[in-house]
């Protein structure tokens, strides 16, 4: 899709005009965050890639943007009633952060599944929590019982024009920032940071290609669009940007704007967790690295381009964070874990641990099993997660028991780099 600024539709409901004036309210209200170049990402994913750290702000995410630019435009009778926002946590945490700034009470409905952290992060603004429900769509009917009973403002997570046009700022920043870019890959929930991007970039880069990513579990932009049934449901790592239901007015925006939304699966979603955390030190939550995710899934599509994408939250549970960092290592062949059919004899165990050693192996944990394995009576089973450098060290450290008549099998080892 290729657009001008004088073929751009001017029947959206957020123009450009309305992004520059939210850069104005916001300077200073926020941070101006940076948009590094990412060499080691670029070399594996084979483009020149450019990150805009957006898990840099205040709260770790995007959403102060469009919270601040929404509450700052309440009237004083509003502000008194008091705001309630329905979200997963980073919306939360932008709504509760910036009404504490402004004196104004704050209820967020979250769902029960929220991650420990983003709930205390958000009661930390002191906003009274509420929690319901496993998903987004589940906080609806309370937020509305709220609305209706204590007469609070709705504050939209996306659909909405302040929070559009807020978030759009993000484009106005990227584009100051960027040289050339042939494509920006932005994460889509329910699409109030695309929308807005999409505005303001399309504006001053008509030839700019705006990429959408979904994970392939919650497709609901994506669907709308093309006008197919909704399929969104599920677990996903990237719950920030688990929604049902799309936004109507960023619907419209992303329709008429957005060249191509691609659906992603769950495994390059963690991929891309992973990546950012060895390869670049950058920490982002799933949703956060839905961009890289994009380039692992369809590197085809970016191979040689000037690409940018958001890195839009960093709000992980480090429990979450650890296990991705762990899995990724068994994926890699870099933790592995062995067993070992061996005599039940002195000094075979240290003969085990002389052998992993000499090869350069760490090892990690050893489980000593006789009585609860299909094994014959004078043998034992040994499980031993070894630490390596790679898959080719692996095969070094099998060939070397086989060398010694120990038989030894890999368990549980996913094969390959699962790149997604």
């Amino acid at each position: 899709m290729t657009t001008s600024p004088e073929t751009l539709p001017t029947d959206l409901p957020v123009t450009p005009d309305m992004v520059e004036d939210a850069a104005r309210l916001l300077d200073g209200a926020v941070l101006r965050t940076p948009l590094i170049e990412a060499p080691n990402l670029s070399a594996t994913l084979d483009c020149a890639l450019s990150l805009k750290l957006e898990n840099l702000q205040h709260t770790s995410s995007f959403k102060v943007r469009g919270s601040f630019v929404k509450l700052q435009g309440l009237s004083e009778a509003e502000r008194r009633r008091g705001v309630v926002a329905m979200s997963a946590g980073n919306h939360a945490q932008g709504v509760a952060y910036h009404a504490a700034r402004l004196g104004i009470p704050a209820t967020i409905v979250m769902p029960a599944t929220t991650p420990f952290s983003k709930v205390e992060r958000t009661r930390a603004h002191g906003a009274r929590i509420v929690l319901e429900g496993r998903t987004v769509a589940d906080c609806v009917a309370r937020t509305q019982a709220l609305i209706d009973g204590e007469g609070l403002v709705p504050v939209h997570p996306y659909d909405d024009r302040d929070i559009i046009r807020g978030q759009g700022t993000l484009g106005l920043e990227i584009d100051a920032d960027a040289g050339h870019l042939d494509s920006v890959i932005v994460p889509i929930g329910g699409g109030g940071m695309m929308a807005g991007m999409a505005v303001a970039l399309k504006a001053r880069r008509p030839d700019i290609r705006m990429i959408g990513v979904q994970v392939d579990s919650y497709p609901s932009m994506y669907d709308a669009v093309k006008g197919l049934p909704n399929r969104a449901g599920g677990s996903t790592l990237a719950e920030g940007i688990a929604v049902k239901e799309p936004g109507v007015l960023t619907r419209r925006i992303i329709a008429a704007l957005v060249d191509e939304i691609i659906l992603v699966p769950e495994r390059a979603i963690e991929r891309a967790v992973q990546l950012l955390v060895e390869q670049q030190r950058v920490v982002a939550e799933g949703a956060g690295a839905a961009g890289i995710a994009a380039l692992l899934h369809a590197p085809e599509r970016f191979a040689g381009q000037s690409v940018a994408t958001v890195i839009c939250g960093g709000n992980i549970d480090s429990r979450l964070l650890s296990s991705v960092l762990m899995r990724g290592l068994v994926r890699d062949g870099r933790l592995i874990r062995l067993r070992l059919e061996i005599h039940d004899e002195p000094g075979m165990l240290a003969t085990v641990a002389e052998t992993i050693g000499k090869t350069g192996g760490n090892i990690v944990e050893v489980l000593h099993q006789r009585m609860f394995q299909d094994t014959p009576i004078k043998n034992a089973d040994l499980d031993v997660v070894v630490e390596t450098r790679n898959p080719a060290h692996v095969d070094e450290i099998l060939a070397r028991f086989v060398e010694l008549g120990i038989e030894a099998r890999l368990l549980g080892t996913e094969a390959g780099p699962g790149s997604g």
